[in-house]
């Protein structure tokens, strides 16, 4: 659950300030990507862990009104996942906090009870559960995506069984120790055997698929705030997968997904239905340079 306040300004240290805005509303990388392709017409299921606890609570209703399965969510004594953040009115850049004490451990994914999808989608944090589930995923013949916006944990051993790897320059250029997104894309595809796309922010996204580099461009939008950003373009992008679009239309519905996402508070509000990005993508767009 994100509790996001808008303020005019961020706070110096130890200084108090007034907020202009609230917005309470779900969070997290796979949940926010599962709720946008059900936006988009697909069919999800989710495995996360939750509390009993009213955050949970909040968190499961939410999906459930989505549409999301949530028959595969593992409840454990603790506190549900819980983030604050600080949004500049304006430049709508913002700063997180997260407060997470549960996870999924790999013996909570009973892979008996799951459906046989064609998109296998993991964010790296539980690594014993993601890896279970990547292997699951490659014997059944389902395309494994990775996402990871920041160093956190050590990833690497996932990294062969992915078949699209889609990271942000914020995890990308520590881990590979470079300087530039090219060069970070030309290290990562040395660890994995799929696709690999850096992304990069209003810079767009850098990919490597067939040999070849493909540059995705960013569109120009009112920002509000950028939270789940990076989230909506996976969305896009698995879109794109599951329609057989080649990885310049993946990063391009990607990129107008994450756009549209931006023009509202929270990481869920602004994500789009597939109406909605197919007007954008016809009208006047303005991308970045």
């Amino acid at each position: 659950m994100d509790l996001l306040f808008e303020v005019d300004r961020y706070p110096l240290a130890g200084s108090k300030i007034d907020g202009c805005g609230l917005t309470v509303q779900g969070g997290g990388p796979v949940p926010n990507v599962m709720i946008g392709l059900r936006r988009l017409g697909h069919s999800t299921a989710l495995i996360t862990a939750m509390a009993d606890d009213l955050t949970g609570k909040m968190g499961v209703e939410e999906l459930a009104r989505e549409g999301v399965d949530t028959r595969l969510v593992v409840y454990k004594r603790g506190s549900s996942d819980t983030a604050v953040g600080l949004i500049e009115k304006g430049s709508g850049r913002r700063t997180m906090v997260l407060n997470r004490l549960i996870g999924v451990a790999a013996r909570d994914v009973a892979i008996s009870r799951l459906p046989r999808p064609r998109i296998v989608h993991i964010d790296g944090r539980d690594m014993p559960a993601c890896l279970k589930l990547a292997r699951w995923g490659k014997k059944i013949g389902a395309t494994v995506c990775f996402d990871i916006g920041s160093v956190r944990n050590d990833v690497s051993e996932i990294f062969p069984l992915v078949d699209h790897l889609v990271v942000a320059d914020a995890f990308a250029l520590p881990f590979t120790r470079t300087r530039s997104v090219r060069k970070a894309v030309d290290v990562l595809r040395t660890l994995c055997p799929g696709t690999v796309v850096v992304t990069e922010g209003t810079r767009g996204a850098l990919g490597w698929e067939n040999d070849n580099y493909v540059r995705g461009r960013a569109y120009k939008v009112k920002n509000v705030d950028t939270t789940g950003a990076g989230d909506a373009f996976h969305t896009g992008y698995i879109y794109g997968l599951l329609h057989d679009y080649d990885l310049a239309g993946r990063l391009r519905f990607g990129a107008a997904v994450a756009a549209l996402k931006c023009t509202r508070m929270g990481a869920r509000a602004g994500i789009p239905n597939l109406r909605q990005v197919q007007r954008f993508l016809k009208g006047r767009t303005k991308t970045y340079a």
